[in-house]
């Protein structure tokens, strides 16, 4: 058998992270996964996914992605990586909105965040909004949350830059390898896959959507699987005003639908705009990977076209991808209540890759047994059972 400290099942956002933290503390580590990472098969793709300081799920979150923000621009330096785009974020809402994001309260939420953190923030009335982007359709009665200090960064290139730094580091990764199960007893924890059998002193797993499977009983009730869909597209005219340097990330909870929308700068040859379904479950043997011309044809008429000018029909491509959440939309962070030797990250739910960086050094500290750099404390098992 081979021996490890430690090993992690799942290569995507927190495990790539949890990996390279571990390597670069000289921990003999062994990363595995069912596929290639980064790849398109659970939710870490998608070219980009938005990053913010204060976070509207609660202000607990912030420490974390000042945290990851740190590290990915550590992470540049060292590999000359494109991570992370400031390009500032918007967010627009009404007191006549029906639609919220995550959770109720969602914008009032960000702004508390953002002074409870000393988060650097503007609030914009309509007026302002329709100066600054007059490329949004805005509602007089709307206004907006505007955070320079935010942005964007790409998931396959974090994925792939920490995943080269751990493999350079030391760190061993077994891919195309699907784990089988595993069995924590006194003295470690065994991994078998299809592969082999592996064994180390603990085990994380951070497995996305594959996590009810691995770990069972309640886990299969407390976290439900929901497919979502990425769209983009081409620019009419003027494609200099959506990129980067004079348009934001965005999310518009918006006044007369039930989803909220968000988008980002156009890169990379279109405008990527999105909004979350939660109307049926799924899972990652049985989902629908492709996206139907009605899919897109609905975006565009619903969500695109009433809402942002000059955003063309055209869909330069889209892509599914899965959302794992929990009741509170909340991360867990914690052991197993089984075996301490066994530590969950789901840390998912539709907000969670901004925080990934931070998370995989926090999981590093769980692993290696030490007091955790953040505090976890809102993460755990035992609040789903209070």
């Amino acid at each position: 058998m081979n021996r490890h400290d430690v090993i992690i099942i799942g290569l995507g956002a927190m495990g790539s992270a949890a990996l390279y933290q571990l390597a670069k503390r000289g921990v003999r580590v062994l990363g595995i996964d069912r596929f290639a990472p980064p790849h398109e098969q659970g939710s870490s793709h998608g070219d980009t996914r938005i990053t913010r300081l204060a976070i509207g799920e609660g202000a607990h979150y912030t420490p974390l992605v000042k945290r990851s923000h740190d590290i990915w621009r550590q992470i540049e330096r060292e590999t000359g990586a494109d991570l992370l785009t400031q390009c500032g974020e918007l967010i627009i809402s009404s007191k006549s909105r029906k639609s919220s994001v995550h959770v109720e309260g969602f914008f009032q939420n960000t702004v508390d965040a953002a002074h409870t953190h000393g988060v650097v923030h503007e609030l914009l009335e309509a007026s302002q909004i329709r100066t600054r982007y007059p490329q949004f359709n805005i509602r007089d009665d709307e206004f907006g949350y505007f955070e320079a200090e935010a942005g964007f960064v790409r998931p396959e290139a974090c994925i792939d830059a920490q995943l080269s730094l751990a493999k350079t580091l030391g760190a061993e990764l077994r891919t195309c390898e699907t784990v089988l199960g595993f069995e924590p007893n006194a003295n470690g924890v065994t991994v078998k896959t299809d592969q082999g059998v592996y064994q180390a002193d603990r085990l994380i797993v951070a497995a996305g959507a594959w996590l009810p499977k691995l770990l069972g009983g309640d886990f299969d009730k407390l976290l439900k699987i929901y497919r979502q869909v990425l769209s983009w597209f081409a620019i009419d005219g003027d494609v200099a005003a959506y990129e980067p340097e004079r348009f934001p990330v965005f999310i518009w909870e918006l006044p007369d639908s039930l989803q909220a929308i968000y988008g980002f700068p156009a890169i990379d040859g279109g405008l990527k705009v999105a909004t979350e379904q939660y109307a049926a479950t799924t899972s990652p043997e049985l989902v629908d990977r492709s996206v139907s011309m009605h899919e897109i044809d609905h975006m565009h008429r619903n969500y695109v076209a009433p809402f942002l000018k000059g955003v063309t029909s055209i869909c330069v491509k889209a892509k599914a991808c899965l959302y794992t959440v929990t009741p509170d939309a909340g991360f867990i962070l914690d052991t197993l209540p089984s075996s301490e030797r066994v530590i969950v990250a789901s840390c998912c739910s539709g907000h969670g890759f901004k925080h990934s960086a931070a998370i995989g050094e926090v999981l590093a500290d769980k692993a290696e047994n030490r007091t955790a750099s953040l505090d976890l404390s809102p993460f755990r098992l035992a609040r789903f059972s209070a």
